[in-house]
């Protein structure tokens, strides 16, 4: 996890090193659409609007709001699990076995939407490449809020981390339609106050495994 200093775009913030997951998750093929954020809150606080554009304009507070809704829901389906992605979970996802500073192709212009490419605008979810493991729009588009708070990483090995134990800020991941290509890496973050609302910031949902632990890391 992180990057290596000779990574072009290297920040600080990203000192290299290894993560172990014990537990498998589920993670969404696309960023949440406008669509399903109104199916659910009945309104729609996106700036740039269309219902498979991905929801922008929310907070991590309101994501968290709109995971309680779903959950409440969700219990009588599958036992109301759905939750944000810890860092650890989203950068493992987004890189799908890759190393470098962009998963895939490598190359971003195929695989997301940034300052170089989107017209400054977002677009619907889907339309670049994915990964190589099924996972759209993980470069640019919106970034995607994690669960975790914003801190330092760890000096050595870690084993499921889920952010710093305390800090007022939370984290994001992923970069938005109007950043720099350094900003859309796979190892890039960010750290914003919880309750910031802007028009490149959306998420996606992560749900627990329901295998046994210590089984499903690799799915």
């Amino acid at each position: 996890m992180g990057s290596p200093e000779s990574e072009e775009g290297h920040d600080d913030r990203e000192t290299q090193h290894c993560v172990t997951l014990t537990e498998g998750f589920w993670l969404g093929k696309y960023e949440v659409t406008q669509a399903q954020w109104k199916s659910v809150m009945g309104s729609n606080p996106s700036h740039f609007t269309g219902d498979n554009l991905p929801v922008e304009n929310v907070s991590w507070n309101d994501c968290q709001e709109f995971i309680r809704k779903v959950n409440a829901e969700a219990e009588r389906q599958f036992g109301g699990e759905a939750r944000l992605p810890t860092e650890a979970e989203w950068e493992y996802a987004c890189r799908a076995g890759s190393t470098g500073a962009f998963a895939g192709t490598g190359d971003l212009g195929s695989m997301g939407w940034y300052d170089g490419n989107s017209g400054s605008k977002t677009h619907p979810v889907g339309q670049k490449r994915p990964n190589a493991w099924g996972f759209y729009d993980m470069h640019g588009n919106v970034w995607e809020w994690c669960s975790d708070r914003a801190g330092a990483y760890p000096g050595g090995s870690v084993t499921d981390p889920a952010g710093a134990a305390s800090g007022g800020s939370r984290v994001l991941r992923g970069g938005g339609w109007d950043n720099f290509a350094r900003d859309c890496r796979s190892a890039s973050r960010a750290g914003v106050n919880p309750g910031s609302r802007d028009g490149d910031s959306g998420f996606r949902l992560a749900r627990s495994s329901a295998g046994p632990r210590g089984q499903g890391a690799e799915q």
